[in-house]
């Protein structure tokens, strides 16, 4: 059972939902990208996404947008972040970590020599933004032969039939996109979430977790309800940038630690 699966299925059996925090390596500083890893654990992260810097996102709003402009003026590659993973599983070989990106780094890499770096660092799982799922049969293949998880998003404006080939196509979890737009952008409306997340869960053969909106400890306990899996991208990364770069971890931690509490209904 991969670290994904296994997490997944040791939160159910606590009735408790992932909490699954982004950021992207680099920002504000590289070295503090192992230390904010594990701060985000302490304050209770279930799975971590990291974000690899690339220079024309299509997803990512403004917040993570010059998050990624940051680690890239820094000089952060995706060599850079596999390094990171490594450092990290030197003292944590339990927390599942995905890489989120776009695909231009890892084809450059090669998809076969991203696959096997990838897996020797101790990456868990990979979501790719711009590789339609349909067509990234040949990232799959690479990754499944090391034991990766590939992760798919879905969106409101889905339709059923590319649910079900998406749904059939995913390991590890898949990501519903909880509004149209990028990320931090829009109003979140719960109910509507909820209605898809029960669609797709009808076809669906692994967790599905939800991301994009999410900005509070409220929100996140109400789409825990209803979701296995609660990603918080932005509203994190904003934190990073509001702090000095020797505060990061600690207020990292602490912003993990009221999302924690009120997933699991302390507050």
């Amino acid at each position: 059972m991969s670290r994904i699966a296994s997490t997944f299925a040791h939160l159910s059996g606590l009735n408790r939902k992932a909490l699954i925090p982004f950021f992207t390596v680099g920002d504000p500083l590289l070295e503090l990208a192992v230390p904010t890893m594990r701060a985000l654990v302490s304050g209770g992260a279930d799975i971590l996404e990291l974000g690899i810097p690339f220079s024309d996102p299509m997803a990512d709003g403004p917040t993570i947008q010059r998050a990624s402009e940051r680690a890239l003026q820094n000089g952060v590659t995706l060599t850079d972040v596999l390094a990171v993973v490594s450092e990290f599983r030197l003292t944590d070989d339990q927390t599942p970590v995905v890489l989120m990106g776009y695909a231009n780094p890892i084809e450059r890499l090669g998809l076969d020599a991203f696959a096997t770096q990838a897996r020797d660092a101790g990456v868990d799982g990979v979501l790719v933004v711009d590789y339609p799922p349909l067509e990234a049969r040949h990232l799959k293949a690479a990754l499944s032969l090391v034991g990766i998880d590939t992760i798919f998003l879905l969106s409101p404006t889905t339709t059923e039939q590319r649910m079900r080939e998406i749904a059939q196509l995913a390991t590890g979890y898949l990501y519903y996109v909880s509004l149209r737009g990028v990320t931090g952008a829009g109003h979140l409306e719960v109910e509507a979430v909820a209605a898809q997340v029960a669609r797709i869960r009808s076809c669906a053969r692994v967790p599905v977790g939800v991301g994009f909106g999410i900005r509070d400890g409220a929100t996140a306990r109400r789409l825990s309800e209803v979701a296995d899996a609660v990603v918080v991208g932005s509203r994190l990364v904003e934190e990073i940038e509001a702090s000095i770069p020797t505060e990061v971890p600690h207020r990292a931690e602490t912003l993990m630690r009221q999302f924690r509490l009120a997933m699991d209904g302390a507050q």
